[in-house]
């Protein structure tokens, strides 16, 4: 019994030391799926995917209350916001005289990034969203247990 309980806080000390390494690398490996998505395989839903599971294994890690903690923000609140940046950017093109959902590129690049367009502000609207889904989806459900 003894021996089972040295082995779960082994375990748990294992757990929590590689979760402060990778949490900040899953989120920076986040924002590189999401500003390269434009143009190669990625994007805002990816992105967003990669970035919500670095927070349900920092959940796993400690507890989906600590979890909770790092956010001034409730992750719910995320989601108009991010629905919304994705309408903004169909309806830009619109103000421009374009279709809706056109694509409008801006024509200075910006470092790091490349050419910026209606584009990336619609993938930051989807990684958004798909983060505010995914940890509200985990909270109410460590709530409910």
């Amino acid at each position: 019994m003894e021996r089972n309980r040295n082995n779960e806080r082994l375990d748990k000390t294992i757990l929590r030391t590689s979760t402060n390494y990778l949490l900040p690398l899953l989120i920076l490996f986040s924002i590189f799926l999401l500003i390269r998505g434009h143009y190669l395989p990625g994007g805002g839903f990816v992105g967003g995917l990669v970035a919500s599971i670095a927070f349900v294994l920092h959940s796993f890690a400690y507890s989906p209350t600590q979890t909770v903690k790092m956010f001034s923000i409730k992750p719910f609140f995320v989601i108009p916001t991010g629905l919304m940046l994705c309408f903004l950017s169909g309806m830009l093109p619109t103000l421009l005289g374009y279709p809706f959902m056109s694509g409008v590129w801006f024509a200075d690049n910006v470092v790091a990034i490349g050419a910026f367009g209606s584009a990336l502000i619609f993938d930051v609207g989807v990684y958004m969203v798909v983060i505010g889904v995914v940890l509200t989806i985990l909270f109410t459900i460590s709530e409910n247990t």
